[in-house]
């Protein structure tokens, strides 16, 4: 096991935890909050078990998403616009909480974490099928079109799977305020689907057959 690549992955795991814990409670004004509690263990638990996979069997594709650093500006607009939706978001669920603007009843809370945990084993899958999944919009050195599995569903099934992880969260927090700041989400992704796809077309071969061959991008009948 590559003894830097962990100490890598676990800082920017724990400083993960951190940063959203404090984004959370903070706005919510205590730690006594089921909903947040919940939301914390169903993302990062199987995210560490996630990473201790990939540093396992996939070393390399793990280091790369962790050291990812997005160089054209069009992604780095939409990068900087979901990280502040995420901000937005999460202090909203906080004050939600702390002031009962909307109380959701305890269905809808459970309900999004099933939602959650089936996508995040999506996410999982598609993980799987394709290695050549970066954090940043590249094309690399032998890299070929994936059409199998969920790939041959919709052209960018990672995206497809992340709405259901995104638009999932707040509901797992049960705010309704919360949840209409990530529906700006759809928005932001369509964005750099489009821009994705632009490179994509130029630089890898055989992607405007795929193309044609799978015609939605992102949802099944509908885009």
């Amino acid at each position: 096991m590559n003894g830097k690549l962990f100490l890598s992955a676990l800082v920017k795991f724990l400083s993960g935890v951190v940063v959203v814990a404090l984004l959370l409670f903070l706005p919510a004004g205590t730690i006594h909050w089921r909903n947040a509690w919940i939301f914390l263990g169903i993302l990062f638990v199987p995210m560490f078990c996630a990473g201790i996979v990939l540093m396992i069997k996939n070393p390399g594709l793990l280091k790369k998403r962790l050291n990812a650093k997005e160089t054209q500006s069009e992604q780095k607009k939409v990068i900087g616009l979901s990280g502040i939706m995420f901000v937005v978001g999460f202090v909203l669920a906080g004050l939600d909480f702390r002031f009962k603007w909307i109380v959701l009843p305890e269905w809808v809370t459970f309900a999004a974490a099933v939602v959650f945990l089936v996508s995040y084993v999506l996410y999982a899958e598609v993980l799987r099928e394709n290695t050549y999944l970066s954090r940043t919009i590249e094309v690399q050195e032998g890299q070929k079109v994936v059409d199998s599995g969920l790939y041959g569903i919709v052209r960018h099934p990672m995206y497809a799977v992340t709405l259901g992880l995104f638009l999932s969260m707040p509901l797992v927090l049960g705010s309704v305020f919360s949840f209409l700041i990530f529906l700006l989400y759809p928005v932001f992704i369509a964005r750099r689907i489009k821009n994705e796809e632009e490179v994509l077309e130029k630089e890898l071969d055989g992607y405007g057959e795929y193309k044609k061959k799978v015609k939605y991008r992102l949802v099944l009948f509908l885009w």
